[in-house]
């Protein structure tokens, strides 16, 4: 198993040891998307959900799940964030609503799990909020889009 950073020797499961590693500012930007009906969408931008407001309380899922990705995703370090924004905008071309991620901390790892969970969470509320009116909503393109900081660099896709 040599090569793999998360196993021993002996194929046992590991937390990567990052104590020799230099504290970095580290950024990570994640993206992704809730695509559903036009009248969902509509419904959702004047604030016609029985469940209050769809954006506000995705966007504090996101928030939150973020500062919880090391007890949901084995192995994470728990980092002192210093930063997590959630920006979700509806938009209509697309019958869609757009997610974007930014989690920053000053350590010794990176926090492009922590981004990625937070647009996973913030996504899955947008579903949850308003499956009883649209069911056929689709979750998609989760992905990383930017990290920096650390040995490996800069790393940008769109």
């Amino acid at each position: 198993m040599s090569g793999l950073t998360h196993f021993d020797s002996a194929g046992n499961a590991v937390m990567v040891d990052v104590s020799a590693k230099d504290e970095t500012a580290r950024v990570a930007v994640a993206k992704g998307r809730v695509v559903m009906a036009p009248e969902t969408l509509r419904e959702i931008v004047e604030r016609r959900i029985k469940k209050g407001d769809v954006l506000a309380v995705a966007q504090l899922a996101g928030i939150m799940a973020a500062k919880k990705t090391h007890e949901l995703i084995p192995l994470c370090h728990p980092l002192l964030l210093t930063s997590v924004k959630v920006e979700l905008t509806p938009d209509p071309a697309a019958n869609a609503v757009e997610i974007e991620a930014t989690v920053k901390v000053g350590g010794k790892t990176g926090v492009e799990m922590e981004a990625l969970t937070a647009v996973s969470a913030a996504a899955l509320t947008v579903y949850d909020m308003v499956k009883a009116i649209d069911r056929g909503m689709r979750i998609e393109a989760i992905r990383l889009a930017h990290k920096s900081g650390g040995k490996s660099g800069t790393f940008e896709q769109a």
